[in-house]
């Protein structure tokens, strides 16, 4: 009866085997021989969820499961395919170690059908929903035709059964992101695209459409929405681009046909699933990340303007800062159309999906992307919360700033000695340390503490002298007649268990020896006895630093640098506090107080 695509309540079925059928990591397929004691069927696969059960020895040989949750399509030429079993949910009743044998004397399920077919046929009844026009009108009606007879006898095929070795296929999948249009020109042409990431029980897939299909559909397409797609081209999936798991992704064609699925009955295909992070945790986040979260935009930035260096090309961007019940706050950055329509005055709810997490300076901000979902005042039970939260003065006491540098005054940092930093092995990791310390400068190296920067204020590159008063931007590709002094400082900090070599950069050099980076190179260069006296001022004073660690590679050489990242000076009644905490951890005695 499943396999005629009869709906069977949770049926329990023994698997008799279960096989690999793909060896490649990011799309381990498992297809398994499953039984009913009666009939058998070898056209069954486990949805890509279920993987871990496998792996976890769950699903052996004889083991007795319950089907949760199955559908079933029709995989092949029209008229002469397979229907196949796709098993999304199920429950383990006995393990095959108890049950040890087989269960009856099973004959493929293909004897019953021939059966079926035997007996008289019954009259089809007549189709009493009219026909829904297809979004694309091609030429070549039989593309229309095909695919209406597979939306009316329910023959939809399983993204996790598409392959290039077929053509003939529908599918019925939801929209779960679409990016913006984007545009190319290189030596070969120029062109237009967006693509969109499709999802269905089975599996995912990334579908582009490019120039003329891209303006046929871009439109059309909308995120949460449910559409039958046919007739696109399947090719190998680009990692760079797309990280679903799906070894194939589709490419719209001039044939491609789509449909919106007006049925009210789309509950086999799963709604849009969101993984909310509260934003005091996007702290702990690895850089490049994407992340679920939602908040109330409590301010709202200026539209800003500018314009490629590399590709002379004008974006225009927004930031936001978004706060949630966490008491925690970050910047949200919006590109393109979405930061020119944005209406923040009103402090709505914002829900973004799949946005990125960037890392500046210890502080961590999200930028919406392409493949990003963005959605103002969603009507889910977390945004309801949220805006009662917000409107009772929950937004007034905001502790946590995620996007800010974080600084050494903070104390949000990991407090660590330079010993125990590089008894840690800080920095030896895919991505950067950072820990503070209280530490005092020792010496501070005059040579090559400067050097001589592109004028331009959004460039910093060094500039090449051209021996007539000339000086040449690489980057900028400009001749200047002037230049300005960035500093590149190097000493040496201690505090009471080592000390360690550190490089200071423009802002922090600048704070530390409380001069212009113009002042100090003019000094250095003009000047040695002010360069002198600038410089050993900083020597003997302590101070709170933040630092980065990382492992780099000089040559055939690795060595461990650590960067300033702030400064500030020691406030004596706070850093007390610290010591007082440190303390009573250690004791278990005292207060903090």
């Amino acid at each position: 009866r499943i396999m005629r695509g009869d709906d069977v309540p949770k049926p329990v079925l023994q698997i008799l085997a279960i096989k690999k059928i793909n060896s490649n990591a990011d799309s381990e397929r498992y297809r398994i021989l499953i039984s009913d004691g009666k009939y058998f069927n070898s056209y069954a696969m486990l949805a890509s969820q279920l993987n871990e059960m496998q792996h976890k020895g769950q699903l052996d040989e004889f083991t007795i499961v319950q089907l949760d949750k199955y559908v079933t399509s029709m995989v092949g030429k029209d008229g002469a395919g397979k229907r196949v079993l796709i098993i999304s949910e199920l429950t383990v009743l006995n393990a095959g170690a108890e049950v040890k044998s087989k269960i009856g004397e099973p004959v493929t399920y293909e004897n019953a059908a021939k059966q079926d077919l035997a007996a008289p046929k019954a009259a089809a009844p007549p189709a009493s929903v009219a026909k829904k026009e297809p979004v694309q009108n091609n030429n070549n009606n039989n593309n229309n035709i095909t695919m209406n007879a597979s939306i009316n006898s329910g023959m939809t095929h399983p993204i996790s059964s598409l392959s290039p070795y077929q053509n003939k296929w529908v599918i019925k999948a939801r929209v779960t992101s679409k990016t913006g249009i984007r545009t190319w020109s290189n030596a070969r042409g120029e062109g237009k695209l967006f693509s969109m990431d499709l999802m269905d029980e089975s599996g995912e897939i990334r579908a582009t459409a490019f120039k003329e299909q891209c303006d046929k559909f871009f439109d059309l397409i909308q995120v949460d929405s449910v559409y039958f797609f046919s007739k696109c081209q399947l090719k190998p999936a680009n990692k760079q681009y797309s990280q679903l798991n799906n070894a194939y992704e589709m490419t719209f064609s001039g044939e491609t046909v789509v449909q919106l699925c007006e049925d009210a009955d789309d509950g086999d295909i799963p709604d849009i699933k969101y993984n909310l992070v509260p934003i005091s945790e996007v702290s702990t986040m690895e850089n490049k990340a994407a992340v679920d979260t939602i908040g109330i935009c409590k301010e709202v930035g200026e539209l800003q303007s500018f314009v490629s260096r590399t590709t002379n090309k004008e974006f225009k961007k927004r930031d936001l800062t978004l706060v949630d019940m966490s008491s925690s706050a970050i910047n949200l950055t919006l590109w393109g159309d979405d930061a020119v329509n944005f209406d923040g005055h009103v402090q709505p709810v914002i829900l973004v999906k799949g946005t990125r997490i960037n890392e500046f300076n210890g502080g961590k901000s999200l930028s919406l992307g392409g493949g990003s979902i963005m959605k103002i005042n969603p009507d889910i039970p977390e945004a309801h919360k949220l805006r009662g939260w917000f409107d009772n003065g929950g937004g007034d006491n905001i502790a946590n700033m995620v996007s800010a540098r974080t600084g050494g005054g903070t104390f949000s940092t990991d407090w660590m000695t330079l010993k125990d930093a590089r008894a840690r092995n800080l920095g030896a990791g895919d991505k950067p340390d950072y820990f503070q310390c209280k530490a005092v400068v020792h010496i501070v190296k005059q040579e090559n503490a400067f050097y001589r920067a592109c004028p331009q204020t959004d460039c910093n590159k060094k500039v090449v002298d051209e021996g007539n008063d000339q000086y040449r931007c690489e980057r900028c590709n400009a001749l200047y007649p002037n230049f300005k002094y960035r500093l590149l400082v190097n000493m040496s900090i201690g505090d009471w268990t080592s000390n360690r070599w550190v490089t200071c950069f423009n802002e922090t050099g600048e704070q530390l020896l409380g001069h212009t980076s113009q002042e100090v190179g003019e000094a250095l260069e003009n000047d040695a006895a002010k360069a002198e006296q600038i410089f050993s001022a900083l020597n003997f004073t302590s101070h709170i630093f933040k630092l980065r660690c990382k492992n780099e590679v000089y040559g055939d050489m690795t060595r461990n640098k650590l960067t300033v990242q702030s400064v500030v000076s020691i406030n004596h009644k706070e850093y007390n506090k610290h010591l007082l905490k440190e303390l009573q951890e250690l004791t278990g005695i005292g207060s903090s107080n």
